[in-house]
């Protein structure tokens, strides 16, 4: 074999080995289903009207499915005889929402590219529409994710953060999924919108730490009774201050020890993610700018491509 054959050959086994993320592109459907992310969006941002938390749900969706075996929608499958919903792990149940968002945007995709786009993409795409619904950042997503055929339940008890985890079981968690310290901060920005239930944070606002300001824990015990299993379900926004607006004011929460979540407060608590914390309290553009990358580099966690998984009919249920 000549030497020209040689560093052929070369080149072939080692863009055959390269990570699968390289396969992914954002003009993956620019020939197969030119309408596929402008479908997306109108449903997105009608669904985000409606109901502004949503945005917050979707992103958050997007999330939970990519820690749990990659961005696969693993999470979207129902029970089934084959099945074990994803839905029904204890991060999961009662708290992601947004399923049937979800579900009708694959309708609507279906009705003009039947059998092309993913779920997998659907979630990937939905999340950052979700973001620039509620003024929030923008970034290109790479597609051509296909969806999984299995689901991960025992995974997600053990892949998904809890909101009492503490920084260095974050920084762990976020480090195995190939996401850096900064990226954990950045992404526990889009805690600047949405909600969470009492039962997350009542130890939190009766516990008379150090770690929160007495007045924050005092409106925040209106609705949510020391009792457990009394309000459990209450809702509180996760920014008191600016709750349906895509900011940097989460980070300047924090250090007035206004954290709602113990796994909020902790990102600034004397650790090594307070300088990160106090220099996007100060910077909604790097804010901005970091969470973007973040969600693209988590997007690219173990995406399933190729002939590998499947597209499904419905995000619910295997083909």
């Amino acid at each position: 074999m000549g030497s020209t054959a040689c560093i052929f050959v070369a080149l072939l086994f080692i863009f055959s080995n390269m990570p699968c993320e390289a396969q992914l592109s954002s003009s993956f459907y620019d020939n197969t289903c030119p309408k596929a992310l402008s479908t997306i969006r109108t449903a997105v941002r009608t669904a985000v009207s409606r109901e502004r938390r949503m945005a917050a749900s979707l992103i958050r969706l997007h999330f939970h499915d990519c820690f749990v075996q990659g961005c696969d929608a693993s999470i979207l499958l129902n029970d089934s005889s084959s099945i074990q919903s994803e839905k029904n792990a204890p991060n999961n149940l009662n708290s992601v929402r947004g399923y049937d968002v979800i579900d009708d945007v694959k309708s609507e995709v279906e009705s003009i590219c039947p059998g092309i786009v993913s779920c997998a993409d659907i979630l990937a795409v939905a999340a950052r529409d979700a973001s620039v619904a509620v003024s929030g950042p923008t970034w290109t997503v790479n597609l051509g994710r296909r969806d999984s055929t299995t689901s991960g339940l025992s995974q997600a008890a053990t892949n998904l953060p809890n909101f009492s985890d503490g920084l260095d079981r974050l920084i762990s968690l976020f480090g195995s999924k190939g996401l850096s310290e900064r990226d954990m901060v950045a992404l526990s920005g889009s805690h600047t919108i949405g909600q969470a239930r009492c039962v997350t944070f009542r130890d939190r606002i009766y516990d008379n730490g150090t770690d929160i300001d007495a007045g924050f824990a005092s409106t925040r015990r209106r609705r949510c009774p020391a009792t457990s299993g009394d309000g459990d379900d209450n809702l509180a926004a996760l920014d008191l201050v600016t709750p349906n607006s895509f900011d940097n004011n989460y980070f300047k929460n924090l250090i007035q020890k206004k954290g709602l979540l113990q796994s909020d407060q902790v990102l600034f608590s004397g650790g090594s993610s307070d300088s990160i914390v106090t220099g996007y309290s100060k910077s909604p553009s790097t804010f901005s700018s970091d969470f973007a990358s973040a969600m693209v580099k988590m997007g690219n966690i173990e995406p399933l491509t190729g002939s590998a998984g499947e597209i499904r009919k419905l995000c619910s249920a295997i083909n």
